[in-house]
C-alpha cells in the first residue's frame, strides 16, 4: 500500500531521534527526578514546583512538559526512588566494608524514600488503584533486595538468623511514620539505628 501525500509529508518533516538524544533526555529526566526527590525529602511532597525547578536548574515549563500534574511528578519520583534503592543494594554489597555496613547504608537510602512514600498516599488519594500499583512495585522490587542484604550479613555472622526482611522493613516503616508528627524531640534515624544495632549478633 502506498503512503498518502500527508503521510509522506509527516515522515519527511519528522526529526529522527538519535540514540545520543535519547540518552540525553534520560539523563535530564533523571537529574530532574533526583532534584525533586531531594526537595520532597526535605520539604515534603507539597513543596512548590518552582522549588523543584530551581533545584533541578530548569524552568517551570520543563517540569510541566515532563509531568503535567503534581501527581504525575510525585508518582515518577516514587518509581525513580524504588529503582534507585533496588539498584543500590548490589552496589553497596560490592563496595561497603562489610555486609552490615552495606545494610546500614541501604537503610539510609530507604528512609529517604519513605519520606516521599508517606506523602504520596495523600497526594494521589483520588487514584487508589494507581497507588496500589506503586505499592505492589515497592514490595516486588525492594523486599528481595533487602533480603539479599540481610542474607549476606547473616552469612557473615553479623546479624541474628531469625529476622525476616519484610518484618524488619515494616518496622523501619512504622518508625518513619512517627516522624510525620513533626516532633522536634523525635529523630526516626536514631531509633532505626538502635533497631539495627539490636539485630546484630
Amino acid at each position: 500500500m502506498q503512503a498518502t501525500r500527508e503521510e509522506r509529508r509527516v515522515s519527511a518533516d519528522a526529526e529522527p531521534v538519535s540514540p545520543g538524544k535519547r540518552a540525553d533526555a534520560r539523563r535530564n529526566e533523571k537529574a530532574l527526578l533526583d532534584a525533586a526527590a531531594s526537595v520532597f525529602v526535605t520539604d515534603g511532597v507539597n513543596a512548590p514546583v518552582r522549588r523543584v525547578a530551581a533545584a533541578a536548574g530548569v524552568g517551570m515549563g520543563t517540569i510541566y512538559r515532563h509531568f503535567p500534574t503534581r501527581v504525575d511528578l510525585i508518582a515518577a519520583v516514587y518509581r525513580h526512588q524504588i529503582d534507585a534503592c533496588a539498584e543500590a543494594g548490589p552496589t553497596l554489597l560490592a563496595t561497603a566494608p562489610s555486609p552490615f555496613a552495606a545494610l546500614r547504608q541501604w537503610v539510609d537510602l530507604f528512609v529517604d524514600f519513605l519520606a516521599t512514600k508517606h506523602g504520596l498516599a495523600a497526594a494521589i488519594r483520588s487514584d487508589p488503584d494507581g497507588f496500589a500499583g506503586l505499592h505492589a512495585l515497592f514490595l516486588d522490587r525492594l523486599v528481595p533486595v533487602f533480603d539479599d542484604l540481610l542474607t549476606a550479613a547473616r552469612n557473615a555472622g553479623e546479624v541474628t538468623a531469625d529476622i525476616a526482611a519484610y518484618q524488619l522493613m515494616r518496622g523501619i516503616g512504622d518508625i518513619c511514620a512517627g516522624a510525620e508528627m513533626a516532633d522536634p524531640n523525635y529523630d526516626a534515624r536514631v531509633t532505626i539505628r538502635l533497631l539495627l544495632d539490636g539485630c546484630r549478633r
